[in-house]
């Protein structure tokens, strides 16, 4: 299959250096060079050269990388053949399966160059491999301000519009062939997340959510509004932030013409939402009012199926349902599935060639 030579190649940062990431790259490339045609690494070409070695089997030689100097470069690499476009110096040796400032400064790195690219119109998106939370912490100033993936994007894309951070508002939606939830607040506290739980707050997770899927689906998606409290409310009898925050903000968006319904009780409605084989389920996405609420449900149902989507950002992120996992990194046993459907999903949402992504079924 010949490479599509009218689309910018889309990017893959590297990620943390010490887990999973570099390994589960370079399987998409030896196991899926169909689906990976047009990609490159945003990464360290030594790194990915380890990486590419935990595949070879014993007396066969490994899976070339081969350094790039520019995006337009990767759609020139043959199949099997990983192309790596070397962000900044070489980065310092590792250790696996460990906590490094060198490995998140880097991690950091590579994301702002692909955002960058991104927001420049050099490449088609960017799907993240997993970076360490504490990693990005010990890399210091200025990654180490970042909680995640999705507020250095965020901030970014500030910059590049020349506007504050809080006026490029952003949600994450995780999604798999069964199930979409994006949340009103990401990387806080249970206690603040609580706090997120406001008025504003669920009204613009819900249009950003009515806007995003619009544009995938073709039409106006089906949105459900998970409550806060169990039951949600009860009535008031188990909480009023239904009564007075959740309903009102639900009717303003109907009112703008989205199609919500809610607040529904948290502990059945993703079971309603769930879009199983001859059970399709009642809504296209849950609203889901804090991290583990919306992500414990899918992820339930396989992390090895699940796609992180940056909903609100100018240009296109996907990222894998799933961390560094240190424990196993450097052992070529991870599974490379979610970053597959990663790659998948931004291919769709990119206008690129030809991939039916989980977002669009």
């Amino acid at each position: 299959m010949t490479a599509d030579t009218t689309t910018p190649a889309m990017a893959i940062t590297q990620g943390d250096a010490a887990g999973i990431g570099p390994e589960i790259i370079a399987k998409c490339f030896f196991s899926h060079p169909e689906v990976m045609r047009g990609c490159f690494v945003a990464g360290d070409v030594r790194t990915m050269r380890t990486a590419a070695s935990l595949l070879a089997a014993p007396g066969q030689l490994r899976m070339p990388v081969a350094q790039i100097a520019n995006p337009e470069e990767a759609k020139d690499v043959p199949p099997h053949c990983i192309p790596v476009l070397q962000v900044g110096p070489p980065m310092a040796p590792v250790a696996v399966g460990q906590v490094s400032g060198i490995a998140g400064e880097f991690a950091g790195r590579c994301v702002q160059w692909a955002a960058e690219a991104a927001l420049r119109g050099e490449i088609a998106a960017l799907v993240t491999a997993p970076l360490h939370k504490e990693a990005l912490s010990a890399a210091g100033a200025p990654y180490s301000q970042f909680p995640g993936h999705t507020e250095m994007l965020q901030a970014a894309a500030a910059r590049h519009l020349g506007k504050a951070v809080q006026d490029v508002p952003v949600r994450m939606m995780l999604a798999n062939d069964e199930l979409r939830t994006v949340l009103v607040s990401i990387h806080v506290s249970l206690r603040d997340a609580l706090a997120a739980v406001t008025y504003d707050n669920v009204l613009q997770t819900i249009l950003i959510t009515h806007a995003a899927l619009t544009a995938a689906l073709g039409r106006a998606p089906r949105i459900g509004v998970a409550g806060l409290n169990p039951h949600a409310g009860e009535g008031g009898l188990f909480g009023r932030e239904e009564i007075e925050v959740i309903a009102p903000a639900i009717a303003a968006a109907r009112a703008q013409g989205c199609d919500v319904s809610g607040p529904w009780a948290p502990d059945t409605v993703f079971m309603r939402a769930r879009n199983g084989a001859g059970h399709p389920g009642e809504f296209d996405v849950v609203v889901a009012q804090y991290h583990d609420q919306g992500l414990i449900p899918v992820k339930y149902l396989g992390v090895e199926k699940g796609v992180n989507v940056t909903l609100g950002l100018p240009l296109v992120r996907t990222s894998p349902d799933h961390g560094t996992a240190f424990d196993i990194a450097g052992t070529g046993s991870a599974d490379a599935s979610s970053l597959l459907e990663a790659v998948r999903m931004a291919r769709s949402l990119s206008n690129s060639p030809p991939e039916r992504s989980r977002l669009t079924s």
